[in-house]
């Protein structure tokens, strides 16, 4: 699981961000030296970047600064049930408490998704009407969504790859509003980061490159929606107690 959120930067980590962003698409194999000296800072400065944003490697940051095939370091299932028990393995607690504080932040929660992935909204809505006494509500459509959207938004994106459609104007018209947008992706897409103000990737562990978009299983989500359910009502438990 990778959290990415800009926000947490400093300007000048976000300089340096910015600098590999735009060198890395011209220079491949681009080592964590060159791109400290690139960056005129220290290797630990750029360890420390990588970590900040929330991945494993620099090897892995890299990969995705270039949106490169990530299949050696993200590696493919063909079994589901082998890659479900993965994620399970490796699911990571503090992505679930980061989505609840969001939540816990806004008046007004928009659930947003296409095809497969707005049923993962409309479910994530039932359940959130059960332990919040928050607005909830879930839109598959672009012109629907944009009569909801305001600054008391959050607004949460649910795409499997993020390969069906483009977010990009809908980030744009939520920006002239103040709305916050995160998108909770299963799959690792840079192109993603442009579209949001956090983005959730959830599993490493892919589906087969042969299943288009709207084939892919959303398992995953509803795994992760759960935990973020089940831990709302315990922390209402213990308000309550």
């Amino acid at each position: 699981m990778i959290n990415i959120d800009f926000n947490r930067l400093t300007p000048l980590e976000k300089e340096i961000h910015n600098t590999l962003l735009s060198y890395s698409k011209a220079k491949d194999n681009l080592t964590i030296m060159e791109a400290a000296a690139k960056c005129g800072c220290s290797i630990s400065k750029i360890s420390k970047l990588v970590k900040k944003l929330g991945f494993k490697s620099y090897k892995q940051y890299i990969a995705f600064l270039q949106n490169k095939d990530l299949s050696e370091i993200f590696p493919t299932y063909s079994s589901e049930l082998e890659r479900i028990k993965k994620f399970i393995d490796d699911f990571d607690l503090t992505i679930v408490d980061k989505v609840i504080d969001l939540i816990n932040s806004h008046n007004k929660i928009i659930l947003f998704g296409y095809g497969p992935s707005f049923l993962c909204a409309e479910y994530f809505e039932y359940k959130l009407r059960i332990v919040t006494n928050h607005f909830v509500i879930a839109a598959s459509d672009e012109t629907y969504l944009e009569r909801l959207i305001d600054s008391d938004s959050l607004l949460i994106i649910f795409t499997a790859t993020g390969k069906f459609a483009s977010f990009e104007n809908i980030y744009r018209k939520c920006n002239d509003r103040n709305c916050t947008v995160v998108i909770i992706s299963e799959e690792y897409n840079q192109s993603l980061v442009s579209c949001c103000d956090q983005l959730f990737m959830l599993c490493k562990y892919q589906q087969p490159d042969y299943l288009k978009p709207y084939e892919k299983t959303r398992t995953v989500f509803f795994i992760f929606i759960e935990e973020v359910i089940k831990k709302i009502g315990l922390d209402n438990l213990q308000n309550n107690s």
